[in-house]
């Protein structure tokens, strides 16, 4: 007797570091220090024990943490190793003139089948057009030739560049992280929810539901917080546009895995099936090009 799979949970954004192996400078912020330690997939696997609509995590795409080519190489070569990553979202640098030998060697090298996407910490930049100089540009332009995407990491006061990345670029996929981070404490949505309408007139830029939070307030927040940004993302982008995310352990600042999963089981109360796919499987698959799966796994 044949048994039907179990629908599919992916975790389409999640961090892991060995910090007996690579450190992470970023930890020594006084603010995170409950996270100041090594996270692994076990730990991962051991955690994120919360359905969502009845789904259990299945996969993941790990994404990088620090502008450093050996994490993703480190990444990558753990990915070939560990069943539960499906791919990685790397770093290179796009101002290198050498940008386009660095990706080949990744993609050639352990793992490198699992890399799909680049990104880099735009949050940090303080130049108002980092996304629009000319050495960024080209290096877009050579992650887009090698059939990679694009991780758009920015705060709510910068998604003028990534709107702009996405005019410029209309064929490169790009996914918006943790949703162009909405100060969601300060209750001032206005601005980012007009962003966001015109950021998501773009097709090829989808956006992760994540990291929201962490910008909410990590001690008080509910879920009435959160359900504005989750109805302003579904209008903008629609389930088809939409994947979720843990952050993990990010995410463990201001209550974890589990927690913000029941958050989002609580929040596609008033979601189709359909759209409960799409978000919590289905884009992210498309997006990153993950394993097909058999139609009943929906």
């Amino acid at each position: 007797m044949t048994s039907t799979p179990s629908p599919v949970l992916i975790d389409a954004h999640h961090h892991l570091w060995d910090l007996d192996r690579r450190p992470q400078p970023w930890l020594d912020d006084p603010t995170v220090a409950s996270i100041r330690r090594t996270f692994t997939p076990g730990d991962l696997r051991a955690t994120a024990i919360q359905p969502i609509a009845g789904r259990r995590l299945h996969s993941t795409v790990v994404v990088q943490c620090i502008p450093d080519v050996p994490e993703t190489e480190d990444l990558l070569a753990l990915a070939e190793q560990e069943p539960l990553i499906e791919a990685v979202v790397g770093w290179a640098d796009l101002t290198s003139p050498a940008i386009g030998e660095v990706l080949d060697r990744l993609l050639a090298g352990p793992g490198g089948a699992y890399l799909r996407s680049l990104r880099h910490l735009v949050q940090g930049e303080t130049d108002p057009e980092w996304l629009q100089t000319p050495d960024v540009e080209r290096g877009l332009a050579a992650v887009g030739e090698r059939g990679l995407c694009y991780d758009v990491l920015v705060r709510s006061h910068q998604l003028g560049q990534a709107i702009r990345l996405a005019e410029r670029f209309p064929g490169l996929p790009q996914v918006l992280n943790h949703a162009g981070k909405p100060p969601i404490a300060r209750h001032e949505l206005a601005d980012w929810e007009r962003q966001v309408h015109r950021l998501a007139g773009h097709p090829q830029v989808a956006c992760k539901v994540s990291g929201l939070i962490t910008e909410a307030d990590h001690d008080t927040w509910t879920t009435a917080d959160i359900r504005p940004v989750w109805d302003i993302l579904l209008t903008a982008f629609g389930p088809d546009r939409l994947m979720f995310g843990s952050d993990w352990p990010v995410a463990n600042l201001a209550g974890g895995w589990n927690r913000w999963a029941a958050t989002v089981d609580e929040l596609l109360d008033d979601c189709a099936e359909n759209e409960i796919h799409a978000l919590l499987a289905g884009t992210a698959t498309a997006f990153y090009s993950l394993p097909a799966r058999p139609e009943n796994w929906r």
